[in-house]
């Protein structure tokens, strides 16, 4: 095991970034946050729970928001994961940018809402903007540029307005079906109101 990384640990953890007493911690929150909640546990309940002293849960995360950040990290990715599996079955750039918002509102539903911690804590997550947040929505227009530019070359999609542009405003408009806390107030609507929002963007996309 390499435990001489140079990188820097992510936002709120300490030591070596490769310790499997980290991921130890990790779990155990997620077991611990199902029961009981995110917002209405604290380290010392953790430290109990899991059969460590705070001090030693303390060498590894500086605050549970930095244990729920890793937890919400390792979702967001699989969300984004699940994204690029579904982007990449399309043949067309508009097939593609349909199968890459379908593949994160299916996933995102199925993790954020079928695990109520998850969602507890996404929420937080959401209303506070901790970096994995940032992140994934940084990677969802990553994904969504690439789209853009191929649609473009492609003859699919106008080249008129700045991609930068194109893909905040598309992210904005597919805000209400990433965000979970606006998600929340949409499941009813799902898969047909995506669908629509999704119709108008790429009739908006057309050259």
């Amino acid at each position: 095991m390499n435990t001489t990384d140079p990188s820097p640990p992510a936002a709120g953890q300490r030591g070596p970034l490769e310790h499997g007493i980290r991921d130890q911690i990790v779990d155990a929150a997620r077991a611990h946050f199902s029961r009981f909640g995110y917002g209405k546990t604290t380290v010392a309940d953790l430290a109990k729970a899991i059969g460590f002293s705070k001090a030693y849960i303390y060498k590894f995360f500086d605050s549970k928001q930095a244990i729920g950040q890793a937890i919400c990290a390792q979702c967001l990715e699989k969300i984004i994961e699940s994204g690029d599996v579904s982007m990449a079955e399309g043949k067309s750039a508009a097939e593609k940018l349909r199968r890459f918002f379908n593949g994160i509102i299916a996933k995102s539903v199925e993790l954020i809402f079928e695990e109520k911690m998850l969602h507890d804590i996404a929420a937080h997550a959401a209303e506070e903007r901790w970096p994995p947040v940032t992140a994934y929505l940084a990677s969802a227009e990553e994904r969504l540029k690439e789209i853009i530019l191929l649609g473009r070359e492609t003859g699919e999609f106008e080249r008129k307005t700045p991609i930068d542009e194109t893909c905040e405003a598309i992210l904005l408009a597919m805000l209400s079906f990433m965000n979970p806390l606006m998600l929340k107030h949409n499941l009813e609507g799902l898969p047909e109101d995506p669908a629509k929002v999704i119709n108008l963007v790429l009739r908006s996309l057309a050259p």
